[in-house]
């Protein structure tokens, strides 16, 4: 009996490819996603704002957009591209591939058809990685909880102010303009 095995992609290979379409490598398997909805890109596009405004002028380091891909863990590969991420000044390298390794702050927008399960995982493997931070937006519950590397938790809802002491001294924002259109 012959068993198929399929060939396990690298983070190289994927980026060789040009335009696939919107996809991650986990575990050296393209696994492909569908374009984000409206309020998602509303709700990502105010995260990277509010991120880019605070770190900007203060030269703490570089906020990039989605579809920014960080090569996460190697052999077999993986490539992760969030939401919205943070790298520290410090650790800011230029580079036409991917970055090697996980931002210091990884923000996910949940979508529609994103279960919780799966946003774990994601967040396992972020922190995992040394992220310093991972912050999972949920337009459901219009809430944002916030990952630590320490593996302590907080969540912020309306009313309240985003901040994140740990990784953005002195950040703060309003979970309303978070979520507001």
């Amino acid at each position: 009996m012959t068993v198929a095995v399929a060939k396990l992609i690298t983070a190289e290979e994927l980026l060789a490819m040009g335009d696939v379409g919107r996809c991650e490598l986990i575990h050296g398997e393209i696994a492909r996603m569908s374009p984000t909805g409206f309020l998602h890109g509303v709700i990502t596009m105010n995260v990277a704002a509010a991120l880019r405004e605070f770190v900007k002028p203060r030269g703490l380091g570089l906020v990039l957009a989605a579809e920014t891909g960080f090569a996460v863990e190697r052999r077999p590969d993986t490539v992760l591209a969030p939401d919205v991420a943070f790298i520290a000044a410090a650790r800011v390298v230029q580079t036409t591939g991917f970055f090697e390794g996980v931002p210091d702050l990884a923000v996910e927008v949940m979508s529609p058809s994103d279960t919780w399960s799966a946003v774990n995982e994601k967040v396992d493997t972020w922190l995992e990685g040394d992220c310093r931070s991972c912050w999972v937006v949920d337009p459901k519950t219009r809430t944002v909880t916030i990952y630590h590397a320490d593996r302590s938790v907080a969540r912020v809802g309306l009313g309240e102010n985003l901040t994140d002491e740990s990784i953005l001294p002195g950040f703060s924002v309003s979970v309303e303009s978070v979520f507001a259109i």
